[in-house]
Parts: C-alpha cells; structure tokens; sequence
C-alpha cells in the first residue's frame, strides 16, 4: 500500500512528509517487535570485560520486568557460561557452585533487588568465556524467568611479561625503538656533517687566494 500527497511547496515539503511517515513507520514496527517499554523485560550486562590471570573480576548486572510482584515475592539468580546453553556455574536458590568455580565466586546482591555483582576469585586462563545472567521470579502472574542473550566475553591477561609473550611492555619497546633510530641517524648524519664543513673549510682559503691574485 502507498500513499502519495500532493501538495503545493516542491521536493522541500514531499521529503517533510516522507520523513514524518516513515518515523511513523518506524516506530509502529519498534512496538509490533516488542519494544513497548512498558511490556519490555531484559537484562544489562558489560559486552566485554578483561581480567588478569591470578587476580579477581566483578561482572555487574543487572534486569528490569512489567510485571507486579507476588504478595510475597522469591527470586533466585544463575548464571551460565560458554554459551547461551551453557553449564550452569552458580544458582543462588538451591545454593550450587560449579566445581571448576569451588571457592571461587561470590554473588553481591540481596533477595528483591534487580541488581548486583558476581565475582570471580583467583582468576585462571581457563576462565575465559562468556557469561549469562538468569533470574527466576514470582510474579501476580506466575513464575516468570529470562536470561541474558548476549552475556558478557570475559578475556583473560597475563601479569606482568607474560602479558606480551615474554616480550616486556609494548611502551617500553616502542621507546627503545626510536631512541635506537636517533641514535643510528645521529652515527650516520654528525660525520657527514663534520666531513662536508672539513672540505668547505679546506676549499675556503683556496678560493681567497684566488681573488686576492686578481
């Protein structure tokens, strides 16, 4: 279907309209996807986060729903890695830890908040993976859940050398690199300057001769 108007006023007032329909457009396909802020439900997590080998990490999260609480609400927090699918590592209610996880992580946060903190301890270049964030909970209109989609890649670093392969900071090469070319134009440009005043000098009284003879 298309509709076309004419009116008086040139291209100015066509591309007016237009752009007004398809903001129109725009938006009613925003709501028919979904995006009604006022049935959206999600959450928010860090794309990326980067940790060093042998330190600790804080992934934030954090979830929001349309829905009205249960009279006496319960809520319970998971967390998944590798993938969408993945192993669960953590579950708040029943307490669970996976074994590659023992003694390793902590959930920062409080039954009834929609945010908080999980922490991974003594980080190990196996860690590295993406993590999801699953919440389960009881609402007037029953027992909701949802998870994260995209989670959060977690790169793991090395301390110290290692961190560039054993080939010290990257910043402290780069300076060696260009003190070391100054110091080789300097060997090469200071004689060749000292040689070309040497035969400008020694030319020099030849050439005075030469007009005091005229």
């Amino acid at each position: 279907m298309a509709l076309l108007v004419s009116l008086p006023g040139g291209t100015l007032t066509m591309a007016q309209i237009l752009l007004l329909l398809l903001s129109a457009a725009c938006l009613q396909t925003g709501n028919s996807m979904g995006f009604n802020i006022e049935n959206d439900y999600g959450f928010n997590q860090p794309a990326n986060l980067s940790g060093v080998q042998g330190g600790s990490i804080e992934i934030p999260f954090s979830f929001y729903f349309p829905w009205e609480l249960a009279k006496d609400p319960e809520m319970s927090i998971a967390w998944r890695w590798k993938h969408f699918h993945g192993e669960f590592i953590y579950n708040s209610t029943p307490p669970f830890i996976h074994e590659h996880f023992k003694d390793r992580l902590i959930l920062n946060w409080t039954q009834g908040q929609t945010s908080g903190v999980l922490r991974i301890l003594t980080l190990k270049e196996t860690d590295q993976a993406t993590y999801f964030c699953k919440v389960w909970l009881s609402t007037r209109e029953g027992l909701m859940s949802w998870q994260s989609i995209s989670g959060t890649q977690l790169t793991i670093v090395h301390a110290g050398l290692e961190d560039t392969g054993g080939q010290g900071n990257p910043s402290l090469l780069n300076l060696g690199a260009m003190v070391a070319m100054v110091v080789v134009k300097a060997v090469v440009i200071i004689p060749l300057y000292g040689l070309m005043i040497f035969l400008w000098w020694r030319q020099r009284p030849a050439g005075n001769e030469r007009s005091q003879c005229r």
